[in-house]
């Protein structure tokens, strides 16, 4: 018997393809991406806080539009701290960071308050609403929270009267915390 070529047959068959579909294309781009996410994530997470050296320079716009540079403020004590109008700890600790001012203004000590992802009102009520007389400024593109390796709120560095990092507190600060680093530095304990 010869070999009949039914009609269906060739249509079970499908003919070969070269290259990759459009979907195997999209998987590829997606798992790549995903990579290079993931990649950088793990990169940023190996970053960590500077806590010694240099404190890194920066220019402020305070909220009562006076510039600031830190640079500037050399020769003084610096306690630099970021917050939130949205951060319970923030909250508790807006108390303890004004009475420290009031307490350390006139001795060479500079209080800066930068706000981490806030709007301007929330953080506006927030300065209001504790009283702050400190400088306070919005971090307008988290530049500052990104040369400073910020993982959230609150974190305070005291800066040295040489510009350098003394402490790093990755937590909220009270009176004592803060009192006792200042006043070993205006004694020149570095």
């Amino acid at each position: 018997m010869a070999d009949v070529k039914l009609p269906f047959e060739e249509t079970l068959i499908p003919p070969a393809r070269r290259g990759l579909s459009l979907g195997s294309i999209v998987l590829l781009v997606g798992v790549a991406l995903v990579a290079v996410i993931f990649g950088l994530a793990l990169l940023r997470q190996n970053q960590t806080q500077p806590t010694s050296g240099p404190a890194p320079d920066f220019t402020l716009i305070t909220y009562e539009g006076e510039e600031i540079k830190l640079s500037d403020l050399r020769g003084r004590i610096v306690v630099l701290n970021f917050w939130a109008s949205w951060c319970g700890p923030c909250r508790v600790e807006a108390p303890a960071l004004q009475n420290v001012w009031q307490r350390y203004q006139d001795q060479d000590v500079m209080m800066l308050g930068v706000a981490y992802t806030d709007t301007d009102s929330k953080a506006q009520a927030f300065i209001d609403e504790f009283g702050i007389t400190y400088p306070n400024a919005p971090d307008t593109g988290t530049r500052i929270s990104d040369w400073y390796n910020i993982q959230g709120v609150p974190e305070t560095f005291i800066i040295d009267q040489e510009g350098n990092i003394a402490r790093f507190y990755i937590t909220q600060v009270n009176e004592n915390i803060l009192s006792t680093e200042i006043e070993r530095l205006l004694r020149g304990e570095f």
